[in-house]
């Protein structure tokens, strides 16, 4: 008799340690985050990368290497000769921006890139 309670507590033990989990619905289901890159524009898309990423050292306050980014003009000089999508995208040859930290997130740089490829406008 001692058995057959020893052998059903068991399988108790047993039974609700593997049916109770922690999941949760986020990790289960991760939401997959869609990179917008329809309008991508100057003054509503890569304004804001540079505000977050480019112009804590390379704007009117503070002019790092003789590069600003916080107005579309002096932006359009980088973007003219290169510069900008080699230091954004890491490239060889060019110094990895932004400097000593990650490079920019794959939608930010998709955005970028939209934008570049379609004349860099003023909008």
């Amino acid at each position: 008799m001692r058995t057959i309670y020893c052998l059903l507590i068991l399988v108790l033990i047993m039974g609700g340690s593997s049916s109770c989990t922690f999941d949760n619905e986020e990790d289960l289901y991760p939401q997959i985050v869609e990179c917008d890159t329809l309008n991508v524009t100057y003054s509503s898309t890569i304004a804001p990368i540079m505000s977050t990423s480019c112009n804590s050292c390379h704007g009117e306050s503070f002019v790092n290497a003789n590069v600003r980014t916080d107005n579309y003009d002096d932006l359009k000089v980088i973007v003219d000769d290169g510069r900008l999508w080699g230091v954004v995208n890491h490239e060889s040859g060019y110094s990895p921006m932004p400097k000593d930290r990650p490079k920019l997130n794959d939608c930010d740089l998709k955005k970028i890139r939209v934008w570049l490829d379609n004349g860099a406008l003023n909008d």
